[in-house]
């Protein structure tokens, strides 16, 4: 998928690279518990010779906002949204002569039984000591395209994004609806694709199209399911009540779980 994406490519059999500006990193792939999705990681700390790309990366300003303050804000008001930037660090691309720093092995054609050939990621990587850049593209992009679309959809993606999570709460489902419009159409000026929309409301989540919902309401009978549970910024979002809940798993002295 990488590769088919542009994220990836073969790295050119004539070497022009210069001294000490190659690189090559280990990777495998993982699965989250409740995820079927199979996920790629590259090791940016792996060390070869003492040295490692994330000794050479700097850090950059702390851009993100802070966790408590997102989620407080999140339930300022009546109406909730949430949502996430599909591949947010795969939209931001490196500058050409860094890419053979990112250099990585893999089959040819994506088959097997070849040999194993050199290909190297044209985008930055989850895992690299980066992660303002990706942060830095995305308030840029609110910066740029401000004048275009309602201010609110700047300021939501200015205050209320923890890396590639939205979380907003507004007064009415009417302006609810205005910015999850609003707020999809100025990422996607910048190249962000804002996906798995979800909201305490049925009436925000009927104006939303479905290919662009959570996965947990795409499915259900809005007129007669009730919102389901969700994992939000690593607590339990109960979507029907609009709580936050926490299962406690007791490990003594009773093997129980509760629900608070």
């Amino acid at each position: 998928d990488m590769i088919e994406h542009g994220y990836a490519e073969r790295a050119p059999s004539d070497d022009n690279s210069k001294p000490g500006m190659k690189f090559y990193i280990n990777h495998h792939g993982t699965r989250h518990p409740k995820k079927r999705k199979l996920r790629v990681v590259f090791n940016c700390s792996q060390e070869y010779g003492r040295q490692s790309v994330n000794k050479y990366l700097i850090q950059g300003p702390l851009l993100t906002k802070d966790l408590p303050g997102v989620l407080l804000r999140f339930q300022q008001e009546p109406i909730t949204v949430t949502c996430d930037i599909e591949g947010i660090f795969h939209q931001i691309r490196v500058n050409p002569e860094h890419c053979d720093l990112l250099r990585f092995l893999w089959w040819e054609d994506n088959d097997p039984s070849k040999s194993l050939v050199d290909y190297r990621m044209t985008v930055h990587l989850f895992g690299a000591t980066s992660p303002c850049c990706a942060n830095f593209a995305l308030k840029q992009t609110a910066n740029d395209f401000e004048g275009e679309y309602r201010e609110q959809a700047a300021n939501f993606i200015q205050n209320d994004f923890y890396v590639d999570n939205g979380l907003k709460s507004v007064p009415t489902a009417a302006s609810a609806v205005e910015l999850v419009k609003d707020v999809k159409a100025m990422c996607h000026q910048g190249s962000f694709n804002l996906h798995k929309f979800l909201s305490n409301s049925k009436e925000v989540i009927k104006n939303i199209p479905q290919s662009d919902r959570a996965e947990g309401v795409k499915e259900i009978d809005l007129d007669l399911d009730k919102l389901p549970l969700e994992c939000t910024l690593g607590v339990q979002w109960c979507v029907e009540s609009d709580s936050f809940e926490f299962n406690i798993i007791l490990q003594y002295p009773v093997h129980s779980e509760l629900c608070i």
